[in-house]
């Protein structure tokens, strides 16, 4: 099992930046891939940006170029750099994880933190 801490959220103005920062605990060495999701029409979770444990991104269309997503392993931190950010980027961003042992498949997600875009 793995736990999930979420910071960084907050207000900011159109144009600026924020870096959301995601800390995994537990065990952390099962885990294959983290990723960052926010709501989109008729989907709750819709995936932002996700990385695995080899280093292989994967981003939304609607983010690319404006946000990165990296990850410290040492740390066993996961963060997403959000530049240029819009008033349509606002929501409460979720940070998951998911873990593969054997034949088994998991997914964990935290509490979320709220990103909140001014005209």
């Amino acid at each position: 099992q793995v736990q999930l801490a979420e910071s960084g959220g907050g207000l900011v103005q159109a144009g600026g930046s924020l870096r959301l920062s995601c800390v995994a605990s537990g065990y952390t060495s099962s885990i294959a891939a983290m990723g960052w999701y926010r709501p989109a029409p008729g989907r709750p979770r819709d995936l932002v940006a996700a990385i695995t444990s080899s280093g292989e991104t994967n981003y939304a269309e609607s983010i690319k170029g404006r946000f990165t997503i990296s990850r410290d392993a040492a740390k066993n931190t996961v963060y997403l750099q959000m530049n240029n950010l819009k008033p349509e980027d606002t929501a409460v961003y979720s940070c998951a994880a998911r873990t593969r042992e054997g034949a088994r498949r998991d997914d964990y997600w935290g509490q979320g933190t709220q990103v909140t875009v001014s005209l």
